[in-house]
């Protein structure tokens, strides 16, 4: 493995034969077999595409979910999903979710199958990401234990149990995803650290976490623009990160550039020679009707530099993951929003989180 790793946060846009991208909580466009061979050529896709980008710890792109929360509850007892309830999400917008009547509970594995599966598809190690129990006490209405502590500890129990068959599957992370940890800062310091380490104790794996700023969708931008050209929501955070179990801390960081958020771009495949004597030309990618912010590139004060040269130097071969299911554009064609690109520095890794946004300087984040 190289010095310094490279990953993406967890997910990645599913394909249209499988579900519609950009909505959350799409329904399956399959069903029966059908759907469960289709989950296992989404995966294989999403190994296929971070493979060929050179990402070096691979994760299934979380395409057998339809959710990063709720997907899990679902095989959990003591969640009514029958009869929901409206309740308000990291206190930005209102959902119908799930009701907790009864203690939670885990009565077969939910994800070590996949787990498995996924380990089993690449010679890469794996990531595998799971929801953390802050995180599912944000996502649900609680009629029984009548206490976000109690529920987010019953969870971490449960998300353990989980996280160590998960382990002996042969994945090398176990990643907790943690957004409500950018939100409730004095429950994370009252009980949410100690319910995340809870689920990640005795593990065999590499730990990690990751905490982010929400979904692309609209009551989070809007939040977003509140913040103003300071978002210092980690600072809560991060010292008592510092001083926990966990291994690793996958974060959101977003790069400004002209006209929004820095650029991965939106081209397909390996970058050819063309690209590449353009851009010792100085072209920037322009020309021959190619849209400039179609080749990856980060701009950040600094001339375009390819993802892959970053990590590897000039000589390492090019490319980033096409977006599984999405038609390729012709040469001329112009994306219609941009790529942005999130990364977080970790202990040893270096995370990606490539993501599509309609609206310049907004990314996505599951």
């Amino acid at each position: 493995m190289t010095l310094l790793a490279t990953t993406i946060a967890g997910s990645l846009p599913k394909p249209a034969w499988l579900a519609e991208p950009g909505q959350l909580w799409a329904p399956w466009k399959l069903e029966g077999d059908a759907l469960e061979q289709g989950k296992r050529d989404a995966v294989r896709l999403a190994l296929f595409d971070q493979e060929h980008a050179g990402i070096d710890i691979v994760t299934d792109g979380e395409q057998t979910r339809r959710h990063f929360v709720t997907t899990f509850i679902e095989g959990l007892d003591g969640v009514d999903f029958a009869n929901r309830k409206t309740v308000r999400i990291r206190n930005r917008y209102d959902a119908d979710v799930p009701m907790v009547v009864g203690p939670v509970a885990r009565r077969h594995p939910i994800y070590v199958d996949d787990a498995r599966f996924v380990v089993g598809e690449t010679t890469r190690p794996v990531k595998y990401t799971l929801p953390g129990p802050m995180t599912m006490v944000d996502t649900l209405y609680d009629g029984h234990y009548r206490s976000r502590e109690k529920l987010a500890l019953a969870f971490a129990s449960i998300l353990n149990e989980e996280a160590r068959a998960i382990a002996d599957a042969g994945v090398h992370t176990i990643q907790f995803d943690e957004p409500a940890f950018n939100v409730y800062f004095d429950e994370v310091r009252d009980w949410g650290m100690a319910a995340l380490e809870m689920a990640a104790q005795g593990l065999s794996c590499k730990t990690a976490v990751h905490i982010c700023y929400g979904y692309g969708i609209k009551a989070n931008v809007d939040w977003k623009k509140t913040l103003g050209s300071e978002w210092r929501q980690y600072e809560s955070t991060f010292p008592l990160l510092a001083r926990s179990t966990l291994d690793q801390v996958s974060r959101v960081r977003q790069f400004p550039c002209a006209g929004g958020v820095v650029g991965l771009a939106r081209r397909e495949g390996r970058a050819g020679r063309g690209d590449r004597r353009r851009q010792r030309a100085g072209r920037n990618g322009r020309g021959r009707g190619r849209h400039p912010s179609r080749r990856p590139c980060l701009r950040a004060g600094r001339p375009d530099v390819p993802l892959h040269q970053l990590r590897h130097g000039s000589s390492a071969p090019g490319g980033v993951p096409r977006q599984a299911g999405r038609p390729r554009r012709r040469r001329g064609d112009r994306p219609p929003g941009t790529w942005g690109l999130k990364t977080g520095r970790i202990s040893g890794a270096f995370h990606l989180r490539i993501g599509y946004s309609q609206t310049p300087g907004v990314g996505v984040c599951s």
